[in-house]
């Protein structure tokens, strides 16, 4: 994986966020914390964009599903800062969801995974139209290649900041911003499920799937020769979910007429 410059990519993604929301009329921007690490360097970028004033963090946690600790790192996240920052608790919105659709089966965790994820997306949609604002994602590159998101939930959004930085160098890039180590070095999840985690999910750790969609994608190697050097069945793997999953990065088909 090329190394890059932090103070570089700091200063243009500060750009990109600052153009962005000049651009587009909007007066300042939202974000989700969630109290991992991307959506942390996201909120440090933003405010290093914007300034404080114009930035706002929300917590959408569900009861008995959202760690505790998770929710105290978002809001130590928001204080260092400085933000105005809000706790939504989502499960009474859940619940009507729940009782609303005659077939909603609880023991589905990818559909109701979804549509948590899909909720909190109203919730800071809502949020920036009453304010004039953008609603800043915090997907990283190795989430939006292998399409680990949520369709029209944490992948809708105005604009991805951190879109074009591999898992590994978002580490970096928070190591460098200042962000509490012990976020830095917490385990990745989305928090949808107990016991849910990123890489358990993928089958495979950010460090060796950074390593090989670089040679897939950036490299343009073949198969054969990442393969050489990788497990093949983890590279056939996340090969085949860059291609299920290029309808989430690309906007709605329609047949030309």
């Amino acid at each position: 994986m090329e190394k890059i410059s932090y103070p570089e990519t700091k200063e243009k993604i500060v750009t990109f966020i600052r153009s962005s929301i000049q651009s587009s009329g909007a007066t300042g921007a939202v974000i989700g914390l969630s109290g991992g690490i991307d959506s942390a360097l996201t909120a440090y970028l933003t405010v290093e964009a914007l300034g404080k004033d114009k930035v706002l963090g929300l917590m959408l946690p569900e009861k008995g599903i959202s760690a505790k600790t998770d929710i105290d790192d978002a809001v130590e996240i928001a204080k260092i800062l400085g933000i105005d920052h809000n706790i939504i608790e989502i499960s009474q919105v859940l619940a009507s969801f729940s009782s609303a659709i005659p077939v909603f089966d609880r023991n589905v965790k990818t559909a109701n995974g979804n549509l948590k994820a899909r909720t909190r997306m109203c919730i800071l949609y809502y949020h920036a139209n009453l304010m004039n604002r953008m609603v800043i994602g915090t997907g990283n590159k190795t989430e939006l290649l292998l399409g680990y998101f949520t369709k029209y939930g944490d992948g809708g959004v105005d604009i991805e900041p951190i879109g074009d930085l591999y898992k590994t160098q978002v580490r970096g890039l928070s190591r460098y911003m200042g962000v509490p180590l012990r976020i830095i070095e917490k385990t990745p999840t989305a928090g949808l499920w107990p016991g849910q985690t990123d890489e358990s999910e993928l089958g495979v750790s950010y460090e060796m799937a950074d390593r090989i969609l670089t040679m897939l994608v950036d490299e343009e190697k073949k198969k054969s020769e990442v393969k050489s050097k990788f497990p093949a069945g983890i590279v056939d793997k996340l090969a085949a979910r860059i291609s299920a999953n290029e309808h989430k990065r690309i906007a709605p088909q329609c047949v030309e007429i």
